[in-house]
This record gives structure tokens, sequence and C-alpha cells, in this order.
């Protein structure tokens, strides 16, 4: 027996034993598959409750470098709103894309701000 034999017989296998676990539970499988949005919305509640810990837990110390790893992380979002909107359909994804773009801008320009701010309190003061 060559391998793609064995290969073929081994799909065939997998795919009886699936049918036979979803007749055996009673439930069609296409059932349990869950809707898109339920799973995205479970993503971006989980994806909340994470960063409001890992920013809420910080220490002092470790406040500038998160910052500048912050604006990092805005600039790849920011290319992604971009492609969004430009690729977007509707008027709805454009808006959502628009809003993105705005929203990635302010925190980008803002902690740069606040970064430069917090780098000049140990910058050493000249006498006039």
């Amino acid at each position: 027996m060559n391998l793609i034999d064995l290969a073929m017989q081994a799909t065939t296998f997998a795919g009886s034993a699936v049918a036979h676990a979803a007749e055996a539970s009673g439930v069609d499988a296409a059932a349990q598959a869950v809707e898109p949005f339920v799973f995205l919305f479970a993503i971006f509640l989980m994806a909340i409750f994470v960063g409001y810990y890992v920013v809420w837990n910080v220490t002092p110390a470790l406040h500038s470098p998160l910052m500048a790893v912050t604006n990092g992380i805005s600039s790849v979002i920011i290319v992604g709103a971009m492609l969004a909107t430009g690729l977007g359909t509707s008027s709805w994804a454009n808006g959502f894309g628009f809003a993105a773009v705005t929203l990635a801008s302010v925190n980008i320009f803002g902690g740069f701000f606040v970064t430069y701010r917090m780098l000049s309190m140990f910058k050493s003061k000249k006498k006039a």
C-alpha cells in the first residue's frame, strides 16, 4: 500500500468519525457553529479586559517605554484603518474607517507629545 492510498483512507475515516460523533450527539454539526458576530464580540470584550489590566498595572518606571511601544502599535493600526477606509464599499465602512483613522492619529500625536514632555523632564537644565 502506498502513501497516497493511506492518506485517502485516513481522510475517509476522519470524515466518518465526525459524522458518527454528530449523529451520536443528536445535534447537527452545522447547528453548533457560532455566529461570527458573537465570536468577534467575545474577542473584543476579552481585549477590553486585558487592555484594562495591562494599562492600570504598569509601574511608573515603565510608563515612558510603554508609551513608545503604544505609539508604534498605533502606527500599525492607522495603516489598517486607512486600508479599511480605502477598500470600504459602503458608507458605514468609510465612516468607521475615517473615525478609526482620526482616533489613531490623535493617539499617535498625543502619545509622542506626552513622551517628549516626559523625556524633557530628564534633560539637564541650561542656565542662561
